[in-house]
């Protein structure tokens, strides 16, 4: 990337530009750093493992090497020197629980993570979020600590309470309203707070107000790389690692503005060129980061997923109302009403459902459920009755749904944790789950739960700038469950025992 001296990043023409007038102050400070060479005859020693990984969340081939590439020059330069390709996510590709997998090796199963919410056991709708509590695998930067190197994490999900590591690590945007302490050591959190002017975890990106939506997050974003070039330069770290939900929030928010094979698509040029801003704005703040980066840091950008256009919802529980698997003890409530709001035949309920990226179902089971009414030994048959039943919904315009229907015990190693019974796909993601009831169809073109263009895809992305084999550009496609060992043996430590991932030959 360019000559080292010490703080000082001589960059190559093309790739890191020299420092401009432009150029945030904490880079400025990095640079002004004395340096005074080796004597001449001096032994030198081989230079440690360095790496930074940057997150880029909901990132796909199509957004970064077609859509928004040609706002991003500095993104381009350093895929000119990169090797970079697809990078197949989890089952569920949602980012929690994707970035926990690629940073621990093991699948979501065994973690325990099966997305944003889980159902406490003995309960029908207590739910709560995965907290960095709920890691049941050690993630790269324990490893790392335990080893005695430096790390510093920024936003890695799930991170709060932020874990204690031997360096720093900035709590995720799963920190709720309000928390006291979201960066260790605690002692550093001034700081944090005085270089971002009032840390932003997330902004409230389902709303009808997108233009506030895209302002917040450029702000955000500017904060959270603000905060990255300031840690960044207060020491040699050995592994760093940021992740940006931005991305993410802005594709929710802005999917059928930018796509024009979205099933909505609006014409609008305002909407429109601000999220290309938005992505004008990330090239900058990763551009100032990478202006930085000595020569023996290698860099690599990952993302948890893609996005693709929501073509609608399913509503999954008004579906099993009508299959007869869900009973109310009372008539078709409100539209848009909570089934936790309803008054359940629990007696007569043999299974219900949950929203989402896809359909968690959960079974009435005797011993399990308050009022269950299942045995264990009908649950296998109720399971592929309901796959078969699934499999045969058609969409409004009357070709299959495509329901894709998954039992946590036969995709992961093990189930740990509060596992859905059953985890439903529709038409490949493209359909969300809606698990509101009182509508008059089984279908919606809108999210249920607020205005939302854009849904999860399988295929997210990796970059390794200058691969040391000299190759660059497209590569093979890999395994996101593969990340955190490669990272590992990177570094020269093994995985453990329970790793189900295996590092990546030639990925450097």
């Amino acid at each position: 990337m360019g000559e080292l001296t010490f703080g000082l990043v001589r960059p190559r023409r093309g790739l890191y530009p020299r420092l401009t007038p432009d150029t945030p102050e904490c880079v400025r400070n990095a640079a002004r750093r004395s340096y005074e060479p080796p004597p001449v005859g001096a032994s030198v020693s081989p230079p440690r493992p360095r790496l930074l990984a940057l997150g880029l969340d909901s990132v796909s081939p199509w957004v970064l090497h077609e859509r928004f590439l040609s706002f991003m020059p500095r993104l381009r330069e350093l895929l000119n020197r990169s090797r970079f390709g697809t990078l197949r996510s989890v089952d569920p590709p949602i980012t929690v629980p994707a970035w926990a997998v690629m940073f621990s090796g093991v699948d979501p199963g065994s973690l325990g993570l099966y997305g944003f919410r889980h159902r406490r056991p003995g309960s029908y709708f207590d739910q709560y979020v995965p907290s960095s509590l709920s890691l049941t695998h050690p993630m790269v930067w324990d490893q790392l600590s335990r080893a005695g190197k430096r790390v510093c994490v920024l936003g890695m999900p799930p991170g709060y309470p932020p874990p204690h590591v031997n360096g720093v690590y900035v709590s995720d945007f799963l920190t709720p309203d309000g928390a006291k302490e979201f960066v260790y050591p605690a002692s550093l959190q001034p700081e944090v707070e005085r270089v971002a002017g009032t840390y932003v975890f997330d902004v409230r990106f389902r709303a009808d107000d997108r233009e506030r939506v895209g302002r917040e997050l450029i702000e955000m974003t500017r904060k959270h790389f603000e905060v990255a070039r300031f840690l960044w330069t207060r020491e040699e770290w050995d592994f760093f690692a940021l992740h940006e939900i931005g991305p993410d929030r802005i594709h929710h928010a802005f999917w059928k503005y930018i796509d024009p094979t979205h099933p909505r698509y609006e014409d609008n040029p305002a909407l429109r060129a601000l999220a290309e801003e938005y992505y004008v704005r990330l090239d900058h703040e990763i551009g100032s980061l990478l202006d930085l980066v000595p020569p023996d840091v290698r860099v690599v950008f990952v993302s948890d997923h893609g996005s693709q256009g929501m073509v609608g919802c399913f509503c999954i529980n008004e579906w099993l109302i009508r299959q007869g698997y869900l009973v109310l003890q009372s008539g078709p409530p409100p539209p848009g009403t909570p089934l936790e709001e309803v008054p359940v035949d629990w007696k007569r309920t043999r299974a219900w459902g949950a929203g989402g990226y896809y359909a968690r179902i959960s079974f009435n089971i005797r011993g399990r459920e308050p009022q269950g009414v299942l045995d264990g030994n009908e649950v296998p048959a109720l399971r592929r009755q309901l796959a078969a039943e699934l499999a045969e919904v058609r969409t409004p315009r009357g070709s299959l749904l495509g329901a894709d229907v998954r039992a946590p015990h036969e995709i992961y190693r093990s189930v740990r944790g509060d596992a859905p019974d059953l985890m439903v796909y529709f038409g490949g993601l493209t359909w969300r789950s809606a698990g509101t009831l009182g509508h008059s169809s089984n279908f919606l073109t809108e999210n249920d739960t607020g205005p939302d263009d854009s849904v999860h895809s399988f295929d997210g992305i990796y970059v390794v700038a200058d691969p040391t084999d000299g190759v660059h550009g497209p590569g093979p496609a890999r395994n996101l469950i593969d990340i955190g060992p490669t990272f590992l043996q990177r570094f020269g430590l093994p995985t453990t025992s329970s790793t189900q991932g295996v590092p990546i030959p030639n990925f450097w």
